[in-house]
């Protein structure tokens, strides 16, 4: 007597429970990418303050994310990914109310700022809970086969939002004003709330717990990588708008809109390179395309090769986190991944919290087509470290 198999979920079916997830990144984002491209102008313009006070800004709610990621790991794997989620949206609801306060209080400017800041500070908490939760809850979901898969839609829904983000955030403060943001952002997360209501999680896989710290070891290498080739998305992010006043170009928005859509679709077109061919072959190759990108983008003559140079770099940082995630992900057993996914995303936070600040500095001495220039020989570091390793895990 034969034993009747289950029929195995087809490619579609396991990409829309995956999409069904990474919605809630989706939205995450379009909150973060809603103030990008305007926050450093407002803060350097209309509070006053100076560039690397505006790189600061940026620059608080990665930091936020990258201390909380420790947090946001344990949550995920102890009471669930669906709860973790569920307290990253309210995070956004506060950090818009806040948002809205500090507008109303901009005749008070140190006051609006600090209040700002405190915003953006629980914006990244909320991003560090969402963004280990969501890709959990899809590895949980759809198996540890479609790690891959699972961080590239995470990817694509999060890069996704910020190119529609930031050309929407730029219109709703020309038309509505700063205060818009606010608003928009505690709006959204409150629908977000809404539907995650009913939709049930994946129960909480148990097993040993390994210390964050032992997790972190075991990723490190593979996160170091990461954040040396992620350092060039954070300056672009952080530093566009005022890279494209400083050359008296207009349309600084849109830079990062062609960012995301080449990011997007190297994602959906390549994706499979990296079961193919490895995740160390594919971050290697990514990595070189990023630094053609950056290196264009400091020697561009004009917006049109700006943005040449930002569609490479997005399609050359597509797949580096998910190449070097299927590598960093295999050093950890299945009860702390969780863990082992917020100690991976720590070294992205960290490229984002130290780009504001460092590129900042970099900007003040040298001028701001010089902070592209210092993010390509950082990724070439990072591109040099991945073979190391990848020669490592061959011997």
């Amino acid at each position: 007597m034969s034993v009747q198999q289950l029929p195995t979920p087809s490619s579609m079916a396991i990409t829309l429970q995956i999409v069904s997830i990474v919605f809630y990144t989706f939205i995450a984002f379009i909150c973060i990418g809603l103030p990008i491209a305007v926050l450093p102008g407002y803060v350097h313009e209309q509070l006053g303050f100076s560039a690397v006070v505006a790189g600061l800004t940026i620059g608080s709610q990665y930091l936020a994310t990258l201390l909380s990621r420790p947090m946001a790991g344990r949550m995920s794997d102890n009471i669930g990914t669906k709860r973790a989620i569920v307290y990253g949206l309210s995070g956004i609801v506060l950090s818009g109310l806040l948002t809205l306060l500090s507008v109303l209080l901009q005749s008070f400017p140190l006051l609006s700022l600090l209040i700002l800041i405190a915003g953006r500070l629980l914006l990244g908490v909320a991003q560090g809970l969402i963004g280990v939760g969501t890709i959990s809850w899809c590895m949980g979901q759809v198996g540890v086969e479609h790690t891959a898969r699972s961080i590239s839609w995470n990817g694509i829904a999060a890069y996704g939002a910020i190119a529609i983000g930031a050309p929407l955030g730029v219109v709703m403060v020309a038309e509505l004003g700063f205060m818009s943001l606010g608003i928009a952002l505690s709006l959204l997360a409150l629908f977000a709330l809404l539907l995650i209501r009913n939709k049930p999680s994946v129960p909480v896989v148990r097993g040993e717990r390994l210390p964050f710290w032992a997790v972190f070891g075991r990723i490190a290498p593979f996160g170091a990588g990461l954040s040396l080739a992620s350092i060039g998305y954070g300056t672009l992010t952080t530093f566009i708008t005022l890279y494209y006043l400083s050359r008296d170009w207009t349309g600084a928005a849109y830079c990062l809109t062609v960012f995301g859509i080449c990011f997007i679709l190297a994602r959906l077109i390549f994706i499979s390179s990296i079961n193919r061919f490895g995740g160390f072959t594919t971050a290697i190759v990514c990595m070189s395309i990023e630094t053609v990108g950056l290196v264009l983008l400091w020697l561009a003559p004009s917006t049109g090769f700006a943005l040449i140079g930002a569609g490479l770099a997005g399609f050359g940082l597509s797949l580096v986190y998910p190449a070097l995630g299927v590598e960093a992900i295999k050093q950890v057993p299945t009860s702390s991944r969780g863990a082992g996914l917020s100690a991976y995303a720590v070294f992205f936070d960290l490229a984002l919290a130290i780009a504001g600040p460092l590129m900042g500095a970099v900007a003040l001495n040298m001028g701001y087509s010089w902070i592209f220039f210092s993010a390509a020989l950082l990724s070439v570091t990072g591109l040099g470290l991945t073979l190391v390793l990848k020669r490592r895990a061959m011997a």
